[in-house]
């Protein structure tokens, strides 16, 4: 028999666990800093109260940006160190470099160091205590699915990738005309699954199964009994999603009209203007930039492959339309004399230049101009050629409706994604782009920009 069940934290509740404490502790280390030291430069107090929440939002912001909030590397402390005190760093620079509302300068210098080293101790101790007691394996939240043998693996797989903490213990095969055989889980018969819902502390039955033909009678017997006891037992089309941040879109059949309740933003009048205007403003801002980066990537380009700087390309926009999009050039010429291919990771094709300016994104900025001209948004679904656009509409379900919403400079996908460029890797980014078309908020588009921060500034771009 297993161990005594021990609490689980569902992934919602470990980001506000880990956001709410985060400030928490480190608001009561430089107060107790401030009562028991002659530390004087950040004071916690009714008359100072701007300074706190500068703090405060810095630290979130850089949080985010530097992914402390990623609750896979989370659960890796080498990974926490290093983000910590990226965090630390960057969150310390603009609290003193931020005018009027930040207190001025100590004569004695050596408490910024004090202030920094106080916010990265208490923000490693802290962590190292939340790998121990929340993200540790005891902790984890034990699971049954219900499915098709040849669904099991690829579930498991996807669940463990996404959330590490929710634990696959077994299954119960719904294909009874298939021998299984499973070395990682165990495999229960429906007249052992009372037993086993007890025995391994399981906390939560998903059901992949039954959606062309209904489940077998002595199966929905056994659920309907557990499920009248209060024990929870879900979609997996639900779980998948919320896990994942992905929609299943390979599962989606005849009643694919219940997975796709498109979010109300893409019809909110208010949400779509208050976008197009932060869509100009950024791609004003874009060009700009863009203009001031020329003469160095002619120089790099020069340098490292001669030939055009700018490299054009037709894309399909929103309802299907094509349009033209301009990148600076990050291939060698004719790159694509043996006919049009999908990029890859370590393209040989990419110069070596081309590769710095896909790492830090600076190969997209030309697109700011498309911005402006209303055919793309800063956030949305990467614009695909005509040519992959054919093809995938027809190997892959409901290919289409990621033209639904104008496309993106970047995306949901993209932040979030690690996926190749050929079919499988489609069908990933396919399953993320549906995830924002049916979520789509000020507040998903708000995360999005900042993961690309992220992105941008740890120079992992593709």
């Amino acid at each position: 028999m297993a161990d005594k069940p021990l609490l689980h934290f569902e992934i919602s509740e470990r980001k506000v666990l880990l956001r709410i404490f985060d400030v928490l502790f480190v608001l009561i280390a430089l107060l107790l800093l401030n009562n028991f030291t002659d530390f004087d430069y950040f004071r916690i107090t009714k008359g100072f109260w701007y300074w706190t929440f500068l703090l405060v939002t810095y630290l979130e912001v850089f949080a985010h940006i530097f992914e402390l909030y990623d609750l896979q590397k989370a659960s890796k402390f080498d990974i926490v160190l290093k983000n910590v005190v990226l965090t630390s760093s960057i969150t310390v620079l603009f609290f003193i470099l931020t005018p009027i509302i930040s207190p001025s300068l100590p004569d004695n210098r050596f408490q910024i160091l004090y202030f920094f080293l106080t916010i990265s101790i208490t923000l490693l101790c802290w962590r190292a205590a939340y790998i121990y007691l929340i993200a540790s394996p005891r902790f984890n939240k034990k699971v049954i699915i219900v499915g098709d043998s040849f669904d099991i693996q690829m579930i498991a797989e996807a669940f463990k990738k996404a959330d590490p903490n929710y634990e696959i213990v077994g299954f119960v095969n719904t294909d009874g005309r298939i021998e299984t055989s499973n070395d990682e889980l165990i495999q229960f018969n429906v007249k052992e699954l009372r037993e086993a819902v007890q025995n391994y502390h399981i906390k939560e039955i998903v059901v992949a199964s039954g959606y062309k033909t209904g489940l077998m009678l002595p199966l929905y017997n056994e659920l309907s009994f557990l499920l009248n006891k209060g024990f929870p037992i879900r979609d997996y089309m639900q779980v998948y999603e919320e896990i994942t941040a992905r929609i299943p879109v390979q599962n989606v059949d005849h009643d694919f009209y219940r997975y796709f309740p498109f979010s109300r933003s893409n019809q909110n009048k208010f949400y779509l203007y208050g976008l197009r205007l932060f869509d100009i403003v950024i791609s004003l801002i874009g060009i700009l930039f863009g203009i001031v980066l020329i003469p160095i990537i002619l120089i790099g380009n020069i340098m490292g492959n001669r030939g055009p700087l700018f490299y054009i390309q037709e894309r399909i926009g929103k309802n299907g339309e094509p349009f033209k999009i301009m990148k600076f050039r990050t291939m060698v010429k004719d790159a694509e004399a043996q006919g049009p291919r999908y990029a890859e990771k370590n393209d040989y094709r990419t110069t070596p230049f081309g590769k710095f300016m896909r790492r830090a994104r600076i190969d997209e900025i030309p697109q700011f101009l498309n911005l402006l001209k209303g055919e793309m948004s800063l956030i949305g679904p990467r614009p695909e050629r005509p040519v992959f656009v054919r093809e995938l509409s027809h190997s892959i379900p409901f290919y289409n409706i990621r033209h639904v919403i104008k496309p993106g400079l970047t995306g949901w996908a993209q932040v979030k994604g690690d996926y190749s460029g050929e079919e499988s890797g489609a069908l990933e980014k396919l399953q993320y782009d549906l995830f924002y078309i049916k979520h789509r908020s000020l507040f998903l588009d708000i995360n999005i920009i900042l993961k690309t921060l992220s992105t941008v500034l740890s120079m992992r771009g593709q």
